[in-house]
C-alpha cells in the first residue's frame, strides 16, 4: 500500500511540472451531431499529424492545452465525416464542432461506436462500447432489439439460461453488475422474467460495458459496470421514431424546447400479448394477461455557455395475471428512476457534474382467497390467499469534477452519497376464510459514502496510465433488533442475544480503500499491451438460493452478520488494430471475499431469521478471453471466445473443498455477423455455444408411506458436481430498407427474424422425481424455449 501511495503522489506532482517552456493556451468546447444537436461521447479532437489529442467526456466536452500559434485540428468520430479546421491560439479559446453522419439512414437514432483504435490507445481494459446501429443489426427475439442479450455475445458475459434475469460477468453473480441508466442504478433490468431488458433501444445514446480496470469514480459492485446513457433529444427539429413488432410496439417523439438550446424526448413501449389473449375464443385464455410496458423521458436546457440542466425519468412494469380453472395469481414488478443533473464549467479546464438520483424497485404477488372450494393455492398450511410485497429504494447525491491539467494529464475527483431503504417482505395471508395472518419484516436502512481521486496520464507516445483510489464506507442503521448468527456450521453455540438499536443508530459500519491502476504500453502503431489491477467493494446483496435469479429475489444490505463482498482482479491483455480488424486477448484472475451461499433447504422468502440461512466463504475466477471484430466492409461482426473457471470455498459445503459456482461456464463461443447484400438489404446471424451450467444431483432417496413414495435427496452436501448439456442456438434476421423519396425525411424498414432456427431444446435446469416405481429416480430436463420463434417488425422514422 505504501508503494502505491508513493506512486500516486509522484504522479500527481508530475501533473504540475512544466512539459515545455512555451506559452500554452487552452482550447475547449463541445462536439455535437450536426443534424440533431446531440453531443457525441468519445469524439477525438487532435492536432493533425501529432499524437496530441483528447476525447470528449460523457457530455461531449473537451479541453486541450496547446502551444501558442497556429494549429490544424482534426475532429473524428466513427460513422461521421471527419472535420479539419485551422485555429490560431494567442489566448484561451472556445471552439464547438458539429459533425455530419456519413449515412442519413435513421440518423435521428444513430449512435456510433468508438473508433477501432480507441481500445488500443485507451488504458482501460475489459471495456466495450456498442452502437445502436450494431444493436439493431443483431437478430432479435420476437423482433425486440435487446441490449442485454447483445452484451451476452461479448467475451466473459453470459447468463444461466433463457428466462433468467440479468447476466453474469467473469463468473460473478447477477447482483455483482452495476447497471446505470443516466447514472441511476437499476436493481432489476428484466422484462418477462428475463427474456427482455428494460432498456428501450430507441432512447439509448451510448452503452459501455467494463469488466476490468474500472475507473475510481465507479464502485459498489464486484464484477462489472454497464453504463447506459439516454439520448437528449433533437434540439433542431421535431421527429419521431418507432416500430410495430410481433410482441410489442414502441414510439419515440423528440424535438426542441428552444431551438439549439434545449430539447425534450419521450419514448414508450408496450407488449400486447394480453390483447391477443383477450381476443381468443377460449374463455379460459381470455382471463389471463401477460404484458410489460415502459416509459422514458428526458429534457435538457443550456442556460448559458457554462451551464446545462438535464432531467431524465424511467418507469416500467410487468404484469402477470393467470386464471386457470379457478386458480388465480397476480404478479407485478417494476422499476422507477429519476435523474437531475447540472453541468457547470468553472473554467476552460474544470468541468463539474452535480447529480441527484432516485431509484426504486418493487414487486407484488397477490393470490385471492376463496378462489374455489377445492383450491390448492397455499402459502402455508391452512392458507388460501396471500398478498406479498417487497421493495428496495435508494437516493443518491453525487459531485464529479474533471480537471484538464495539461495535454498529458486529466484529473477526475468527486464524492458520492447513497441512502438505502429495504423492505424485505410483507405477507398478509388469509386462512380458512376467517383467520388473517400477517408477517411484516422490519424495514432496513443504510448509508454508503465514497470519495475518489484519479488521474489519466500519458508518458510520451508509448506509455499511458490511469491510476487513482476510491475510499468507500457503509453504515447499517437502526431502528432494529439484531442477533449475531454463527458464520459457519463448525462454529459452536447458537445465535447470541438480541440487541436493540434506535432510529439512526449505527448497527455495523465498514470502511474500504479501493485502489485502481491501469497501464498501457504501445510498442508500435496499432498495437498495445495493457495491465490493470482494481479492488472493489460491494455493500448490498441479492439473496437468491436458486440457480437463476428472478424478479422476486430479495435485496439485503451488509449487516452485523452479512459482511461486504470484496474483489481483487488482475488483468493482462494484448490489443491489435488492422485495416479491417480489431483483435484482443485478455487473461484475468479474480479473488473474492465474503461470498454468500446457503444452508441445505434454506428458506429466504419472508423469513425473519433470514441471516441464519446463510453461509460465507471465498471465491475465485480466472480465464482467457479472445475477441476479433471486423469493423469495415460489407461483412462486419465479431467472434468472441472465453475459457474460464469460477469456484468458491465455503465451510460446511463439499467437505470444505473448492466447488464450482452455479455461474461457471467452461467454454463460451459467440459469432455475430452482418452482411450488407445491397443498399437496401442486409442479413445478420448469431451463433452461440456455451458449456452447460453446474447442477447438484441427488445421491439417495427418502422413502415414506412404506416405501411407496420416494423423494430424491443429496445427503453429502456436495454441490454442482455435474453439468447440464451444452447450450447452443442460431438466430437469423434480414432487414429490408424502403427506398426514401427525394426531399422527404421519412425512413422505414422491415425486419424479419428467426430465433432458435433449428429448434434446440436448450436445458434451463434439471429436476429429479420419483420414477415409474419408488425404487427409481428420474431426471427431467426443463426447457424454456424449445422451438423456432419467427417475428416481423416494421421500423420507421419521420
Amino acid at each position: 500500500m505504501m508503494r502505491f501511495r508513493t506512486f500516486l503522489l509522484l504522479g500527481f506532482l508530475f501533473i504540475h511540472s512544466k512539459a515545455s517552456a512555451q506559452v500554452r493556451h487552452i482550447l475547449s468546447g463541445t462536439v455535437r451531431d450536426a443534424a440533431t444537436g446531440e453531443v457525441l461521447i468519445g469524439a477525438t479532437v487532435q492536432v493533425a499529424g501529432h499524437a496530441i489529442g483528447v476525447t470528449t467526456n460523457a457530455y461531449g466536452f473537451y479541453s486541450l492545452s496547446l502551444p501558442a500559434g497556429p494549429h490544424r485540428l482534426s475532429v473524428t468520430f466513427l460513422g461521421y465525416r471527419s472535420l479539419e479546421q485551422p485555429v490560431s491560439l494567442n489566448t484561451d479559446q472556445k471552439a464547438d464542432f458539429s459533425l455530419e453522419a456519413v449515412t442519413q439512414q435513421m440518423e435521428e437514432v444513430t449512435v456510433t461506436a468508438e473508433k477501432p483504435g480507441d481500445r488500443v490507445l485507451n488504458p482501460e481494459m475489459g471495456s466495450t462500447r456498442l452502437s445502436f446501429r450494431t444493436l439493431r443489426a443483431v437478430p432479435a427475439m420476437l423482433g425486440e432489439v435487446d441490449l442485454v442479450r447483445t452484451m451476452q455475445t461479448l467475451p466473459g458475459v453470459t447468463t444461466v439460461g433463457e428466462g433468467s434475469a440479468g447476466f453474469n460477468v467473469r463468473g460473478g453473480n447477477v447482483d455483482q453488475n452495476l447497471l446505470l441508466l443516466d447514472e441511476a442504478p437499476v436493481y432489476n433490468a428484466s422484462h418477462l422474467m428475463g427474456f427482455f431488458s428494460v432498456f428501450n433501444p430507441d432512447a439509448v445514446k451510448d452503452v459501455k460495458l467494463m469488466k476490468a480496470g474500472i475507473p475510481a469514480r465507479y464502485g459498489g459492485r464486484l464484477s462489472s459496470l454497464m453504463e447506459v446513457r439516454m439520448r437528449e433529444g433533437n434540439s433542431k427539429r421535431w421527429a419521431a421514431t418507432g416500430g410495430i413488432g410481433t410482441l410489442s410496439s414502441r414510439l419515440l417523439v423528440e424535438g426542441p424546447l428552444v431551438k439549439d438550446r434545449g430539447s425534450v424526448l419521450v419514448a414508450g413501449r408496450r407488449s400486447y400479448s394480453d390483447l391477443v389473449l383477450h381476443l381468443s375464443g377460449n374463455e379460459d385464455l381470455k382471463k389471463n394477461s401477460v404484458y410489460f410496458y415502459d416509459f422514458s423521458a428526458k429534457a435538457n436546457y443550456r442556460i448559458g455557455a457554462r451551464d446545462q440542466l438535464f432531467l431524465s425519468h424511467y418507469s416500467g412494469r410487468d404484469v402477470f395475471r393467470v386464471d386457470f380453472e379457478g386458480n388465480k395469481l397476480n404478479l407485478r414488478w417494476g422499476n422507477r428512476t429519476g435523474t437531475l443533473r447540472w453541468n457547470h464549467l468553472f473554467s476552460n479546464r474544470l468541468f463539474a457534474n452535480l447529480t441527484a438520483v432516485f431509484s426504486d424497485y418493487d414487486y407484488r404477488i397477490y393470490i385471492p382467497a376463496g378462489v374455489q372450494d377445492d383450491a390448492e393455492i397455499e402459502i402455508s398450511k391452512g392458507v388460501q390467499g396471500a398478498n406479498w410485497t417487497s421493495r428496495i429504494a435508494s437516493y443518491n447525491a453525487k459531485a464529479d469534477f474533471t480537471f484538464y491539467a495539461n495535454a498529458r494529464n486529466t484529473v477526475t475527483f468527486g464524492t458520492n452519497f447513497l441512502q438505502y431503504r429495504f423492505d424485505p417482505g410483507r405477507l398478509k395471508a388469509e386462512g380458512d376464510r376467517s383467520t388473517v395472518h400477517e408477517i411484516i419484516l422490519p424495514s432496513q436502512h443504510a448509508r454508503e459514502y465514497a470519495v475518489y481521486l484519479e488521474n489519466e496520464q500519458t508518458f510520451g507516445n508509448k506509455w499511458a496510465a490511469q491510476y487513482g483510489i476510491r475510499l468507500s464506507a457503509f453504515e447499517y442503521l437502526g431502528p432494529g433488533t439484531v442477533v449475531d448468527y454463527p458464520r459457519t456450521p463448525s462454529e459452536t453455540g447458537g445465535p447470541s442475544g438480541e440487541r436493540r438499536f434506535e432510529k439512526g443508530q449505527v448497527i455495523a459500519s465498514y470502511l474500504h480503500p479501493e485502489p485502481r491502476l491501469a497501464v498501457r504500453f504501445s510498442p508500435a502503431a496499432g498495437r498495445s499491451l495493457k495491465a490493470s489491477y482494481n479492488r472493489t467493494a460491494q455493500y448490498i446483496h441479492l439473496i437468491s438460493p436458486t440457480t437463476a435469479a428472478s424478479p422476486l429475489d430479495i435485496w439485503s444490505p451488509s449487516t452485523n452478520n452479512i459482511r461486504p463482498g470484496l474483489a481483487d482482479q488482475l488483468s493482462v491483455g494484448y490489443y491489435h488494430t488492422l485495416s479491417r480488424w480489431e483483435l484482443s486477448g485478455e487473461v484475468y484472475y479474480k479473488t473474492l471475499q465474503n461470498q454468500i451461499d446457503y444452508r441445505p433447504g434454506a428458506e429466504v422468502k419472508v423469513n425473519p431469521k433470514l441471516e441464519a440461512e446463510l453461509l460465507y466463504g471465498r471465491g475465485r475466477s480466472y480465464g482467457l478471453e479472445v475477441y476479433a471484430r471486423r469493423h469495415t466492409g460489407r461483412l462486419t461482426g465479431w467472434v468472441s471466445y472465453t475459457l474460464s473457471r469460477s469456484e468458491q470455498q465455503v465451510d460446511g459445503i463439499n467437505t470444505n473443498r473448492w466447488y464450482l459456482t452455479k455461474f461457471d461456464r467452461r467454454h463460451m463461443l459467440s459469432i455475430v455477423g452482418t452482411w450488407e447484400a445491397g443498399k437496401r438489404l442486409s442479413v445478420s446471424a448469431t451463433f452461440t455455444l456455451n458449456s452447460g451450467t453446474p447442477v447438484t444431483v441427488p445421491n439417495a432417496r427418502y422413502e415414506v408411506e412404506g416405501g411407496t413414495i420416494s423423494v430424491p435427496i443429496n445427503t453429502r452436501n456436495r454441490r454442482n458436481t455435474f453439468r447440464l448439456p451444452s447450450y447452443h442456438r442460431l438466430d437469423l434476421s434480414a432487414t429490408w430498407k424502403n427506398r426514401p423519396k427525394p426531399g422527404r425525411r421519412r425512413q422505414a424498414e422491415w425486419v424479419a427474424s428467426l430465433y432458435n432456427v433449428y429448434g434446440r431444446r436448450n436445458p434451463f435446469s434439471i429436476y429429479f422425481q420419483q420414477g415409474s416405481n419408488a425404487q427409481a429416480t428420474e431426471a427431467v430436463r426443463l426447457s424454456i424455449i424449445g422451438t423456432v420463434l419467427p417475428s416481423l417488425t416494421y421500423n420507421f422514422t419521420f
